[in-house]
């Protein structure tokens, strides 16, 4: 039967036989958001719920829970062509070179079998020196891949963990039908930027994906650029997901936003604690402190970007406090991993399956000499697939808090 090209909203024909397959996107096919927004394009995956996301209007935190780290498409077919229509937001800065476009990873049978961009989309400017956002509109883009097996497989599509997605439509040239429970651990993370991806190259190549896929188990990552600030509705979305493994990677947000000191900081990591096991009292817990960033290692908050090189691609952050503020009770990164550890080592007696984890195990002083942070704060993608690595070996291996 001879190919039809059809007209798509991107601007880019796709050829498709008449026999090609739409599948309408549900919450069957999506694993790892907490909530799905319909919009008049489609589907939009949220990593806070909407009873969360209605308890706080930062800008920061709204953009960082749809960009949907962690999220993907799963599904298992013989089909050999896939076509994802989506809707992109891509974040660009005044006066800096456009950022990377996000990556699509095809997995087939947990393997890496493609990657790909869709064009078009919103761009969210923004103005660092002035903090004003501008959204422009732009189309609907076709992510596609094709020349896959034909026979029955498992495939995940894994969403840019950096770009707000919306999910227009699924077109493949086979049925598809959601992929049957596997029976792994489902494993619940949260923390900052790090977490949430920052410069990682892909969405399956963040350091907790890599965690996972080593570990063998169903990751649901609540990473949240900027985020992670001990909010009382995040407590409250971990504790009402299903989970059997957990993890709060605390403490680098809390120092380059100055967001509060010492005196409010250990009752806010126990409330944080007390309301997540509300809802998972037994399920191994393994709290994280930050991995090494020298800027704020001894030195307070805030952070503030340092804009000389922007011109040229190249963002730097740099630590605005003054470490004699330390006495006054301001955190840096040393100062919440000695409260860190007692906290838990004090909780530990009545809860055994509560776990702590030094970050600069995963990170540390050899590890920044030899792969430093590009602008002081976030890891390079060597450096996601280095944490990832340890994490897998000191969380998931013998002895750890997840084995």
């Amino acid at each position: 039967m001879p190919d039809r090209t059809d007209d798509h909203p991107g601007g880019h024909p796709t050829a498709r036989t008449p026999d090609w397959t739409t599948t309408p996107l549900t919450p069957e096919l999506l694993r790892g958001a907490l909530d799905l927004e319909r919009t008049r394009h489609g589907l939009l995956p949220h990593r806070l719920p909407a009873r969360a996301r209605a308890q706080c209007a930062d800008a920061q935190l709204a953009m960082a829970e749809a960009q949907p780290s962690g999220v993907r498409l799963a599904f298992r077919t013989r089909a050999t062509a896939v076509e994802l229509e989506a809707l992109r937001t891509k974040n660009a800065y005044a006066g800096a070179p456009p950022r990377p476009d996000g990556v699509y990873d095809l997995l087939v049978d947990s393997r890496l079998a493609g990657q790909a961009s869709v064009t078009g989309g919103n761009v969210r400017m923004t103005d660092m020196t002035t903090g004003s956002v501008e959204t422009r509109p732009g189309p609907v883009g076709t992510v596609r891949f094709a020349g896959l097996a034909d026979r029955l497989k498992d495939v995940e599509i894994w969403l840019p963990h950096n770009e707000i997605t919306e999910l227009v439509a699924l077109h493949t040239d086979a049925p598809v039908e959601p992929l049957p429970d596997t029976g792994r651990a489902r494993w619940l993370h949260h923390g900052s930027s790090v977490s949430q991806g920052s410069d990682a190259a892909s969405p399956s190549t963040t350091w907790p994906a890599l965690a996972a896929g080593l570990g063998g188990v169903e990751l649901t990552n609540l990473g949240l650029g900027g985020s992670a600030l001990l909010d009382p509705f995040t407590a409250r979305a971990l504790r009402d997901t299903p989970a059997d493994l957990i993890s709060v990677k605390i403490g680098i947000n809390l120092v380059n936003t100055d967001l509060m000191r010492l005196r409010a900081f250990g009752p806010a990591v126990h409330g944080f604690l007390d309301t997540i096991r509300e809802g998972h009292p037994t399920a191994p817990l393994l709290v994280v402190s930050p991995v090494l960033c020298p800027i704020h290692e001894d030195v307070p908050g805030p952070s503030a970007p340092d804009f000389r090189g922007l011109s040229e691609g190249r963002l730097r952050f740099q630590a605005l406090g003054d470490p004699a503020e330390r006495a006054a009770g301001k955190l840096t990164l040393g100062v919440i991993r000695e409260e860190l550890a007692r906290i838990v080592a004090q909780r530990a007696a009545d809860d055994p399956n509560l776990h702590h984890l030094d970050g600069r195990e995963l990170y540390g002083e050899a590890d920044f000499a030899e792969l430093p942070l590009p602008d002081q704060l976030h890891p390079d993608a060597a450096t996601h697939r280095r944490i990832g690595e340890r994490f897998a070996a000191l969380a998931f291996g013998p002895g750890g808090a997840f084995a």
